[in-house]
């Protein structure tokens, strides 16, 4: 068992198709690791400790920073399928013969490609507040959410994550002060990335024909994680998911959004390991 946290684990770096890729590691050092994939604009020190130190009571957890995104180098791509073939690049870099995958959000859309391109690399898939190529995002509200003015700033990820109601709103200030804690924090986001994946999220979501065929040949057991009103990517595209993939189940959260893991660390935790246990 590893004695670092969330909040002290050191940022190592690795060297993976031209990057320097930042990452850290905690955890039990047992079975399957798990590899986590952060949503649009967040770093390392955007995950729930709650969450990540959860989980690593049982596995290892890695958290990393993908290509150009805040403290690893190179150059963040403008689509989702050379994330994902980065993030491989990563993994097998650290000399992991099979990991789970947990994404959020886009880290979601980046988790799904681990799959399709690592093939038995990647054992089993945990998806978050996320959706599937072709989606209709006419129901989002991420536009005004993004273009809105916080102050504080961070009260941005309330609106982002949580609901407007008493209990989802106090879960997201406790989330917030768990959030921040870290004293030697990663760097922004550039502008780069956040140019970057704007355009990928822009490609992902383009209809085309047969924009679901692809989930067919997604085989590892999945586990879909929603809240009941996704401001960002709208829940009903997470049953989307669940229906198309062929060994998918969804679990979906009351009175929450986007970041429904954030507002029930304990009870996710709880579900995430009996799935990966099984």
């Amino acid at each position: 068992m590893s004695s670092h946290t969330h909040h002290d684990a050191p940022t190592q770096y690795i060297e993976a198709n031209g990057i320097r890729f930042a990452y850290r590691r905690f955890g039990k050092k047992a079975g399957v690791p798990i590899v986590f994939n952060q949503h649009y604009t967040g770093t390392m020190d955007y995950w729930d400790p709650a969450v990540t130190d959860g989980l690593a009571k049982d596995r290892e957890v890695i958290l990393f920073n993908n290509a150009g995104v805040s403290s690893s180098s190179g150059v963040t791509p403008s689509n989702f399928q050379e994330m994902g073939a980065n993030a491989i690049a990563f993994i097998r870099a650290l000399g992991l013969q099979q990991v789970d995958v947990l994404g959020i959000s886009i880290g979601g859309f980046v988790a799904q490609e681990i799959a399709l391109q690592g093939g038995d690399l990647v054992r089993k898939i945990i998806l978050v507040g996320t959706g599937h190529r072709g989606q209709d995002m006419t129901a989002s509200r991420s536009n005004a959410i993004f273009s809105g003015t916080y102050d504080p700033p961070e009260h941005l990820w309330l609106d982002v994550h949580f609901k407007p109601t008493e209990s989802s709103r106090k879960a997201g200030l406790a989330f917030l002060e768990r959030k921040w804690r870290r004293t030697d924090r990663d760097p922004e986001v550039s502008e780069q990335t956040i140019t970057a994946q704007g355009e990928a999220i822009g490609k992902w979501v383009t209809p085309e024909a047969d924009s679901l065929a692809y989930l067919k040949s997604i085989k590892q057991p999945t586990l879909v994680v929603q809240g009941s009103d996704d401001a960002i990517i709208p829940t009903i595209h997470s049953l989307t998911l669940q229906h198309e993939m062929p060994d998918a189940q969804l679990i979906v959260y009351p009175d929450s959004g986007h970041g429904s893991i954030y507002q029930y660390p304990e009870l996710f935790v709880t579900h995430a390991t009996t799935f990966l246990d099984a």
